[in-house]
């Protein structure tokens, strides 16, 4: 092969490699997708929140790593500006009670908040998504590259939910279809068809520690009351995690992990039930092996 041509295959090659913008939050999702990114040939320019993503990411084979607070909308186009990200991806929580924290937005970010009627997850990223494409920075599915993570339809468990579990999840699902309408939270937490929790901003976990929290104070005053006899209704917990009706899969997609499931064996949860299709599970394997061994059942409908 002659020098000239050596030089163009070597020119071509780097003209055609893509770059992939990560808009990192906390957990592993993040680092799931900088992994299947990379797998496909993206050169992956991460914008790491200060106040949430883990600094392990640092160490995790992107092609650069910038760091920014939450109110620093326009420091994330720079960035990408800079690096020519044209395509983006959101990966990651983000507490949506940030929006009360001390953090100072910038003027686009300030002027961004002051132009929404609601300031819920929906209205709050997709004016965000908005502003980014008006600049020429496409958000993207966050899934896209993680097709095999989405729960499948059935039991993905070895124990099935019985009958009562069943039961649970019926209710809850109506229950929780109601609470995605008004972007709320997406998990609801019942005991015997009663709404024991409800998310809000706390989140997912925090929202199954309060249940636990709850029936453990039931507990304590029956003690007080020195009553022998155990309540006539079963205080076992069913966690029900939904997506919206009309989810927008660039952001805020429903996710559950092995943290998921440890906090439900601490309070006493005894099943869980997702959308299939539309959740993803993190650690498939380590997640379910985690569910088997505290014997809570698993299913996607």
């Amino acid at each position: 092969m002659s020098q000239v041509t050596e030089s163009f295959t070597l020119v071509f090659c780097m003209a055609s490699i893509q770059k992939l913008g990560l808009i990192a939050g906390n957990g592993k999702f993040p680092f799931l997708v900088l992994d299947a990114a990379r797998a496909q040939g993206y050169e992956v320019v991460v914008a790491a929140i200060k106040e949430e993503t883990f600094p392990e990411i640092e160490s995790h084979g992107a092609a650069s790593v910038h760091w920014l607070s939450l109110g620093e909308l326009s420091k994330l186009i720079d960035t990408f500006k800079v690096e020519g990200v044209t395509r983006a991806v959101m990966a990651g929580q983000v507490k949506h009670k940030q929006i009360f924290s001390a953090i100072k937005p910038d003027w686009r970010l300030a002027k961004l908040l002051l132009s929404l009627g609601t300031r819920n997850t929906d209205s709050l990223l997709g004016a965000v998504a908005k502003v980014l494409a008006d600049e020429g920075i496409m958000l993207e599915n966050s899934t896209a590259l993680l097709e095999p993570l989405l729960a499948r339809t059935g039991v993905l468990t070895k124990r099935a939910p019985t009958a009562q579990e069943r039961k649970n999840i019926e209710y809850g699902r109506a229950a929780a279809r109601r609470l995605v309408e008004y972007d709320i939270g997406q998990t609801v937490v019942i005991a015997e068809a009663a709404c024991v929790a409800v998310e809000a901003m706390e989140g997912t976990d925090a929202t199954i520690e309060r249940a636990g929290q709850l029936m453990r104070s039931l507990e304590r005053e029956s003690e007080l009351e020195s009553k022998a006899e155990a309540s006539t209704l079963s205080r076992a917990l069913t966690v029900v995690k939904v997506a919206k009706p009309t989810q927008d899969m660039r952001f805020d997609v429903p996710v559950i992990g092995v943290k998921t499931i440890e906090t439900m064996a601490r309070v006493g949860a005894t099943c869980l039930a997702v959308d299939a299709g539309r959740c993803l599970l993190l650690d498939s394997e380590a997640t379910t092996r985690a569910a088997d061994d505290a014997g809570i059942a698993v299913c996607a409908d």
